[in-house]
């Protein structure tokens, strides 16, 4: 399932509009990025968490001259399931 394919799931199950269903998805994709990128954590609870994770810098080699390369700090997004989600998949 693609982004498309959800909208119109939601607009389905919903009743409203595509227009207004694209609206709201797209708004909750942009608060989830909003928060993340301000450090902060997202908890839903039943659904899971998305949370941001530090990367430490490191060193590592140059796959085609096996040179020592430097790997910068990095932010990354993650997802934790919670138990809701968990068990209505297994």
């Amino acid at each position: 399932m693609n982004k498309n394919d959800l909208i119109v799931a939601v607009a389905e199950a919903s009743g409203l509009s595509r227009t207004d269903t694209t609206k709201a998805v797209e708004s909750v994709f942009e608060t989830i990025t909003a928060t993340l990128s301000k450090g902060d954590e997202v908890r839903l609870v039943g659904f899971g968490t998305f949370t941001v994770s530090k990367r430490k810098a490191s060193t590592g080699r140059n796959p085609r001259t096996g040179e020592p390369m430097t790997i910068k700090a990095s932010s990354q997004p993650k997802f934790k399931a919670g138990k809701t989600l968990k068990d209505s998949v297994n």
